[in-house]
């Protein structure tokens, strides 16, 4: 039976909690690519001012070899945080038995402290397909990635964090925005919520809508982290089209939108993704301490005002 066709009574439905308690304070982290995880055993499996780590699942489903053994050693150091590409929630085929079998391995290795996939489906009849593909927000829509949702979130025992996507079109069968999207799956089946916040500026660039609104719409205790990266613009006037690439550094105007998302939801774990044209390590610490100076200033701002 498909999932969105799954009767409501089989489904889990419960209320979110007042507010997302992370495992990890409010510290800037990176995420961990393979070239730099050698440099990065060699420091000792950790970094100055990097609080956490960030991998992507389906680089370490293998049993062995040599990334399992550097990530061996970075876990013993530094806590990681588990972020996937692969599980295509909006499937309608529903999840796949074997790929969560095999993430529920990962995480049982790894310990890990936040885990996070993305609002896109990538799944249809057993064919995988290379990219996030995005999802027209409907009733179907939302009952089929709901229902998957909470089995994934049986199956691995513990909450998920689902990501905002980028995204460069928008459908017409679409029936709420996509802010309005994710309050209500969070109310549906107790996720939290990956605030991508480039990744709300670059799809309120190409869709014309307010950064601010979205903002607003997402309820303030579903946040459990955030991503920050860099994107390209390619093309000019109407053929003007910002594309999600993190290849670059954070922007003043997503940096200007952080600051508005953590004066809302609190002081939050937050990731620097980098993924193209990768910099030396030491650039994408520095962009880990700018965060965490942000993080540390709207800590400051939130005692001063509670006293």
């Amino acid at each position: 039976m498909p999932a969105s066709r799954m009767p409501s009574s089989d489904r889990r439905t419960t209320k979110a909690p007042a507010q997302l308690r992370s495992p990890i304070t409010a510290q800037a982290g990176v995420g961990l690519r393979p070239s730099h995880m050698p440099e990065i055993v060699a420091r000792g499996g950790r970094c100055d001012s990097v609080g956490w780590f960030e991998i992507h699942n389906e680089n370490f489903l293998s049993d062995g070899g040599p990334r399992r053994a550097m990530l061996e050693h970075i876990k013993a150091h530094t806590p990681i945080s588990c972020h996937g590409v692969g599980l295509s929630l909006g499937s309608h085929d529903g999840l796949d038995k074997d790929h969560v079998d095999r993430l529920k391995r990962l995480f049982a290795w790894i310990g890990p402290i936040l885990i996070s996939e993305h609002l896109s489906w990538s799944v249809h009849g057993g064919v995988y397909l290379n990219d996030l593909l995005p999802l027209p927000y409907t009733e179907e829509t939302l009952a089929t990635v709901s229902a998957n949702v909470d089995r994934a979130q049986q199956a691995f025992g513990r909450r998920l964090l689902i990501e905002n996507p980028s995204s460069y079109l928008t459908f017409t069968a679409s029936q709420m925005p996509e802010a309005e999207f994710l309050a209500r799956l969070v109310e549906q089946t107790d996720c939290g919520l990956l605030l991508d916040v480039n990744n709300i500026y670059v799809s309120a660039e190409n869709n014309g809508f307010d950064v601010t609104d979205y903002l607003e719409a997402i309820p303030r205790g579903a946040v459990g982290e955030i991503h920050l990266a860099g994107h390209t613009v390619q093309g000019d006037g109407d053929d003007r089209v910002l594309v999600d690439t993190h290849s670059r550094r954070v922007c003043e105007d997503v940096w200007t939108h952080y600051r508005t998302a953590l004066a809302r939801f609190g002081p939050q774990p937050t990731m620097i993704e980098w993924d193209l044209d990768l910099p030396p390590l030491d650039v994408l610490i520095g962009e880990a301490r700018a965060a965490q100076d942000i993080l540390d200033d709207i800590a400051r701002r939130t005692r001063a005002n509670v006293a």
